[in-house]
């Protein structure tokens, strides 16, 4: 079974565009998966409602609110690593990581991670190398 890990900014960016990524997940995934998220990724998302004003404070908090009622797993990072840097350090064969982060996504599929990006401000696409 794959992980499917999502980071911040697919979270924040799916949902301003309002794209339903479970449904789109059951489209583009022929295989079974389990949904995670790293739990920095939930100090993230606090820190942009706490700090942040308008649609990205709106984006996260709906992003926070979907991941609890999805009841998507959570990975303990402990570690002092940041989001990005635990994804690229510890994500292997059964790990596909949901970005939009360009940085991110190089150094993944540089790991031949598997990615999913959201395209066209509509549907999801897997790269794999």
């Amino acid at each position: 079974m794959k992980i499917i890990v999502f980071d911040t900014s697919f979270l924040i960016t799916a949902i301003r565009f309002k794209v339903d990524i479970f449904k789109e997940l059951e489209r583009i995934c022929d295989f079974k998966f389990k949904l995670a998220i790293v739990d920095k990724t939930l100090d993230e998302l606090n820190s942009i409602i706490s700090k942040q004003k308008g649609k990205h404070k709106k984006a996260a908090s709906l992003a926070f609110d979907l991941l609890k009622a999805k009841n998507v797993d959570i990975i303990k990072s402990k570690s002092n690593l940041n989001v990005d840097q635990f994804l690229i350090k510890y994500s292997g064969e059964n790990d596909i990581v949901a970005t939009q982060d360009s940085n991110l996504k190089k150094a993944l599929l540089n790991k031949k991670v598997p990615v999913i990006v959201l395209r066209g401000k509509k549907y999801l696409n897997m790269i794999k190398i």
